[in-house]
């Protein structure tokens, strides 16, 4: 490998800091996962991992739990703000790797970046308007029309949009330090969690599973009623669900209540898996890298 043909991407989550490296043809050479802890030692750990390959990375690209300053002209840029998740606010993410690895560092919001890699080569491919909405530790969402994601100066926060209860779902308060019961705070993974247990212990037919659909398919049942969007990807942990896209499928069909005309055959189109899976993150960091 010559000299500076390398591109470094992360996956920056709540949970877990997913670092890859790849080659100009966006074939993953290396990774490692870190978890996320305290924002030193986290970052401290994607930067030794980045060592190894620091004479031949041309660009790291981040896509990142938020929210996120995304507007490149502010001097705060890739700074995370007021977030839920303890110590990492106005943690200067992408300043602090440009300064440790001496490369170029671009940085999205970690849906925007998952969005990217499937518009390129995965489950949105192909189409003129998406949304990627991720389902982990937060949840977020990405948004692209004609072939531009609604980003900047500020991205959407379309996590802490307020839904309707679900009538089996009355006494959980909610896990949104700000808003209780927001999407976020009913919907997100730790939502999940703080009131089911661990999402890999329960059975198939646990109520917890429908109580999480109609949430999820609410989301979507916004989005489309809004923007009339062609495809809609869900991604994040809770999404490996393996029955959980069925059923939010379903809870979808029942909400638009033949309002607008969409088959049982478009709406499984249209509520979509990512392409590239887990990985949709760090591809789209490697997307951000190479732009």
């Amino acid at each position: 490998m010559t000299e500076r043909e390398l591109l470094a991407g992360i996956d920056a989550g709540g949970t877990t800091f997913k670092c890859v490296v790849a080659d100009r043809e966006r074939n993953i050479v290396a990774r490692k996962i870190v978890p996320t802890a305290k924002p030193d030692d986290t970052m401290q750990q994607c930067v030794s991992f980045f060592a190894e390959y620091k004479t031949q990375l041309s660009a790291l690209g981040i896509g990142s739990f938020g929210p996120l300053d995304t507007d490149p002209t502010s001097e705060t840029y890739g700074t995370i703000l007021n977030t839920p998740k303890p110590d990492w606010s106005m943690t200067p993410i992408r300043t602090t790797f440009e300064r440790e690895l001496q490369i170029p560092v671009s940085i999205d919001t970690d849906v925007n970046a998952a969005l990217r890699a499937e518009l390129a080569s995965g489950a949105a491919k192909g189409v003129r308007s998406a949304a990627y909405i991720t389902v982990g530790t937060g949840i977020g969402a990405g948004i692209s029309i004609d072939g531009v994601i609604v980003s900047n100066p500020k991205h959407p926060e379309f996590g802490h949009i307020a839904v309707r209860r679900h009538p089996l779902d009355s006494d959980f308060e909610g896990v949104c330090p700000f808003h209780a019961d927001c999407l976020e705070g009913l919907a997100s993974a730790a939502a999940f969690e703080a009131r089911h247990g661990d999402a890999r212990s329960l059975p198939v037919n646990h109520i917890g599973w429908g109580i999480e659909a109609n949430y999820l398919a609410q989301a979507c049942m916004s989005l489309v009623a809004t923007l009339r969007l062609e495809r809609i990807i869900l991604g994040g942990g809770l999404m490996q669900a393996a029955n959980l896209i069925s059923l939010v499928r379903a809870e979808f069909i029942d909400l638009n209540a033949d309002y607008l005309p969409i088959s049982k055959t478009e709406v499984s189109a249209l509520i979509s898996l990512p392409g590239h899976g887990a990985d949709a993150g760090v591809r789209g960091a490697i997307e951000i890298a190479f732009r």
